[in-house]
C-alpha cells in the first residue's frame, strides 16, 4: 500500500518572501495603526494602516517624490529625504486623526543610523507616539544632510553628483533646503 504525503501550500505572499506573518499578527493584536516603512534605492514610502477585517486601510501616505512639491532638489532616497517622509507621513497622519501607531518595518533588517530610524525619527517629530529607541535614530547633523555637503565640497571633481548638478543643485545649502522643506510640510 501506497503511503499518502501531506504537502502544505502556504500562502502566496510568504512563498514569494513578501510577508512574515507571523511577524504581522504580533503587530495587529496591538490594535493600533501599523506604520509601515518601504526603502528602496531611489525612494522612500511610509504608510500609516489600519487593519479591517475586509482589507487593510490607508490611512495616510508619504512618497518621497512628494518632497519635490514641497521645494526638495536632491535626491530622494537619501538620510535626510527619509526623515523628512517621514515627517510628511506624520502630519498627514495627525490630520487624520491619529495619535499614536506601531512600526512595521516588513522583512527589512533593523540597521542602527539607517533611512528606516531617520523615517521613524520623522514621525515621532511630527508628533505620532511611536514605540522606539533613541539611540537608534542617526545624528541630527546626518539627518539634516550636513554630512552630504561635506562630502560634495571633497569630491569636487568627481561624477558622483553629475545628475544634480545639472539640474544647478547646490550641495552647501542642502541644510537650508532642508529646513525649508521641513517647515513648508509642517505649515500643509
Amino acid at each position: 500500500m501506497a503511503t499518502k504525503r501531506r504537502f502544505t501550500v502556504f500562502f502566496r505572499r510568504k512563498r514569494e518572501g513578501r510577508t512574515n506573518y507571523k511577524k504581522r499578527l504580533t503587530l495587529l493584536l496591538s490594535r493600533k495603526p501599523r506604520v509601515a516603512i518601504r526603502p528602496s534605492n531611489k525612494n522612500m514610502i511610509v504608510q500609516v494602516i489600519s487593519y479591517h477585517e475586509n482589507g487593510d486601510k490607508i490611512e495616510a501616505s508619504a512618497h518621497s517624490n512628494e518632497l519635490k512639491k514641497h521645494g526638495w532638489n536632491f535626491s530622494t532616497g537619501n538620510l535626510p529625504a527619509a526623515y523628512l517622509t517621514g515627517f510628511l507621513a506624520g502630519v498627514k497622519a495627525k490630520k487624520a486623526g491619529i495619535k499614536n501607531a506601531v512600526v512595521d518595518i516588513g522583512l527589512n533588517e533593523s540597521v542602527k543610523h539607517s533611512r528606516i530610524y531617520a523615517a521613524i525619527k520623522g514621525l515621532v517629530d511630527a508628533g505620532i507616539d511611536a514605540p522606539h529607541a533613541k539611540e537608534m535614530f542617526p545624528d541630527d547633523k546626518r539627518i539634516n544632510g550636513s554630512h552630504i555637503a561635506d562630502y560634495a565640497s571633497k569630491a569636487a571633481g568627481a561624477n558622483q553628483f553629475s545628475k544634480l548638478r545639472k539640474d544647478n543643485a547646490d550641495f552647501n545649502n542642502i541644510t537650508k533646503s532642508f529646513d525649508d522643506v521641513k517647515k513648508k510640510v509642517e505649515k500643509a
